[in-house]
């Protein structure tokens, strides 16, 4: 395919998720199907242009002054890619698979418009209903960090200390450039290519054979704050994957015992695989199947008996938008209303198992203050037998690499926040509280 072909392509598969308000990746590989022609390169490509498109929805709209899937990608591609109005019209020369020319009025936009009187909302690239509660958090910093959630994300990996240590995963990673991730010290960093797709990292031999897996540097955090001790009884209440149990394995350093856990039987299958493949010895998956049906309480026998508890609590991932784009404007009111509801029932469902002296991690990847620190309050309200770790404390797990998170991520008397913007890492909220004794 040419470069205008794809141009083409692109704003087709945009009005195709405008109109049905589906999934980015379900129009893509529906169009991959219906156009075999199309070889891996030109599929990325395409998937490159939809994703920017879907980043940058609001700014193009604006600066384009309307919002078709046309506007959209045209937009993108001086918001996204830098192009200017000449570049874009060479782009746009109604040649055979090519758009159509530019108009007069969209050849004027391209050239002459900018976001500089925009709202906030549109200069980050959210939806206009979620600016109040961005604002309670970021306040006239909300843009920027809305901004920063609208760029390409890169490829992080953990590594995994039960099966090597970050000298030899670098080695056998050499060829994709790895760096050392800025926080974490088991993380590396991996850039995107030009068309933002990440190498296929899951035919890595590093990765078949566990020395490392797929886990954003901010989820890496929030498992090492949790400070899982070696030897500890710890539960996973939301293991979905297991991406956290299994960074917890690590860190146990396969000693203790790791409960992993999900009321939902799907999220939970290929946790079993992972483990398998992690070398990680000490994860019992306690499954939720026949929960309901008989009255079965699978997890009774650890009521009062665990060090430490971890909720990686559902939430509208609004911390999650750079590498799910389009998700943040299918995200409609109801759904944080709802988000909010199952995170209160699992605070409650999670604190019977913390033993005296014991901890509760909780954790979200939102930004929101509703899920995050209203929570946290919520929950002391109900237990006045838990307090909050303070954050000075709690980044002490990091070393001295904890001093600067700290003075990176935004801190509040609740926990800590993560952003792109501050700290480089996906939206991540940490809060852990402790059990009287």
């Amino acid at each position: 395919m040419t470069p205008t072909a794809r141009i083409s392509a692109a704003i087709e598969v945009v009005a195709s998720i405008l109109a049905d308000r589906r999934p980015a990746a379900e129009v893509l590989t529906e169009w991959g199907r219906g156009h075999r022609f199309a070889g891996s390169g030109d599929r990325a490509a395409l998937s490159s242009l939809v994703y920017d498109t879907l980043r940058r929805r609001a700014s193009s709209a604006w600066l384009m002054a309307e919002e078709t899937p046309r506007a959209l990608v045209l937009g993108m591609l001086k918001l996204g890619r830098g192009l200017d109005a000449q570049a874009i019209g060479q782009l746009c020369d109604g040649s055979r698979f090519a758009p159509a020319p530019l108009s007069d009025a969209e050849a004027a936009r391209l050239g002459n418009a900018t976001l500089e009187d925009a709202p906030a909302h549109v200069r980050g690239d959210y939806p206009e209903w979620l600016d109040a509660s961005l604002a309670a958090v970021f306040g006239e910093g909300r843009a920027q960090e809305g901004a920063a959630l609208a760029d390409r994300a890169p490829l992080d990996l953990r590594v995994n200390t039960l099966k090597a240590d970050v000298a030899k995963a670098m080695q056998q990673l050499d060829h994709l450039a790895p760096i050392h991730g800025v926080w974490s010290p088991l993380a590396l960093r991996i850039a995107p290519n030009a068309d933002g797709k990440a190498p296929p990292l899951t035919s890595e031999p590093a990765y078949l054979k566990g020395m490392v897996e797929i886990q954003d540097e901010g989820s890496q955090l929030a498992a090492i704050l949790s400070a899982p001790a070696r030897g500890a009884q710890v539960l996973d209440l939301c293991a979905g994957g297991g991406g956290k149990t299994l960074a917890l394995a690590a860190l146990m350093d396969n000693a203790g015992q790791l409960y992993a856990y999900d009321d939902d039987l799907r999220r939970l299958a290929p946790i079993h695989e992972r483990i398998q493949r992690a070398g990680a010895h000490n994860v019992q998956v306690r499954s939720p199947k026949g929960k309901g049906r008989a009255g079965v309480d699978v997890l009774e026998d650890l009521t009062g008996r665990m060090d430490l508890v971890l909720i990686d609590a559902p939430c509208t991932g609004t911390g999650t938008w750079r590498r799910n784009p389009d998700a943040k404007w299918r995200m409609r009111p109801g759904a944080l209303a709802e988000r909010m509801k199952d995170q209160a029932e699992i605070l409650e469902a999670a604190e019977r198992f913390v033993k005296p002296g014991g901890r509760l991690a909780y954790i979200t990847c939102s930004l929101l203050d509703e899920e995050n620190v209203g929570q946290v309050r919520a929950f002391l309200d109900r237990h006045a037998d838990f307090h909050v770790i303070p954050p000075v404390d709690v980044v002490l797990a990091l070393g001295e690499r904890g001093i600067a998170l700290r003075e990176a991520a935004l801190e509040r008397p609740e926990g800590l926040l993560l952003t792109p913007l501050r700290t480089g890492t996906d939206g991540f909220f940490v809060s852990i509280m402790v059990r009287d004794a």
